[in-house]
């Protein structure tokens, strides 16, 4: 009878403790948990002060940035920020209190103060400001799109994205690109080429080279940037050339040398990103958790243009050659 009571005593702690952390886990604060894609409005003098003219295809409503929110452990909310440039930030700490929230992030890149956070959830979206070194601005955010595909795709015909003309392109004032003798050349930072046509799923083969310190990308749909850069060989990263910056590390380092031909297959459908560099798959399958800096938008749900990124370093492509899904 002694060693029943004790039976039952031990299944009372333990369903008392069952008990507490899912009345812990059901947080309160959780229904922000999840991916957003945001955007941030900016206008007027605040555009030119904080020197937001990327690429000069900017939407002067606003830029792009994505928040992901997740819970650590029973209470505490963390996540992840990118902006308008730069790669993914982590948040040590997203704090809640009657419905409101923050958060404070340090700068990446640039040379300023901390950046800080204040948003509530109304209606199922994200409504908020930040302030960025000194200016306020105020920003909305909706959950961001699955992206998964039913059925895989069917591919179409192959479309050659390079001309003598660049008749496929959108050129910027501050444009350096330009062809010659067939291969597409950025002799010195400039603008950023944007296709003219919209893309959703595709394959797209690539040859591009660099020299010696130099830095570029190739942004899919507009939204996420596959990165060109002469990476140091011993430390591959989220940021190494071949990765989605910021988000995705390639495998293995692929690289040739500066001043040699390279090729790029890209694969991407929904989310999924498949990346062979140099007849050696990199990344395989893998979602993209979000946009990555320097993005054109946050509409991941919509098609959307190839961007070479021209504002960095010199690149040149003698091949660029996209293949469309049809279904």
């Amino acid at each position: 009878m002694k060693k029943l009571g004790s039976i039952l005593l031990l299944l009372m702690l333990v369903l008392t403790v069952h008990s507490s952390a899912s009345a812990q886990s059901a947080t309160d604060g959780s229904e922000v948990i999840g991916r957003w894609d945001l955007t941030i409005v900016i206008e007027g003098d605040d555009l030119e002060d904080l020197g937001l003219f990327r690429h000069g295809l900017m939407d002067t409503a606003g830029f792009p940035g994505w928040l992901e929110v997740n819970l650590s452990g029973f209470s505490t909310l963390v996540g992840r920020y990118v902006g308008y440039e730069g790669s993914a930030r982590p948040i040590s700490e997203v704090h809640h209190e009657n419905g409101k929230y923050h958060f404070t992030i340090p700068p990446q890149w640039m040379d300023i103060d901390d950046l800080y956070f204040e948003f509530n959830l109304d209606n199922n979206k994200l409504k908020g400001t930040m302030m960025l070194d000194g200016h306020k601005l105020e920003w909305t955010g909706v959950r961001a799109p699955s992206l998964v595909r039913e059925k895989p795709p069917v591919w179409g015909n192959p479309k050659n994205l390079l001309d003598d003309n660049l008749s496929r392109w959108i050129i910027p004032a501050n444009n350096k690109f330009k062809m010659m003798d067939g291969v597409l050349v950025n002799p010195e930072a400039g603008g950023n080429l944007v296709t003219k046509e919209k893309f959703e799923d595709f394959k797209l083969s690539v040859e591009f080279r660099y020299p010696e310190g130099s830095n570029s990308g190739i942004y899919l749909r507009g939204r996420y940037e596959v990165q060109i850069e002469d990476s140091p060989v011993d430390k591959p990263s989220t940021i190494s050339i071949g990765g989605i910056y910021g988000f995705i590390e390639p495998a293995v380092y692929a690289a040739k040398k500066p001043g040699e031909w390279q090729t790029f297959e890209i694969t991407l459908v929904g989310r999924n990103v498949t990346i062979v560099h140099n007849d050696i798959e990199v990344i395989s399958n893998r979602p993209i958790p979000g946009i990555t800096g320097g993005s054109l938008n946050s509409n991941e749900g919509t098609p959307g243009p190839i961007m070479i990124q021209g504002d960095h370093g010199p690149v040149e492509f003698r091949k660029f050659v996209i293949t469309p899904a049809v279904n």
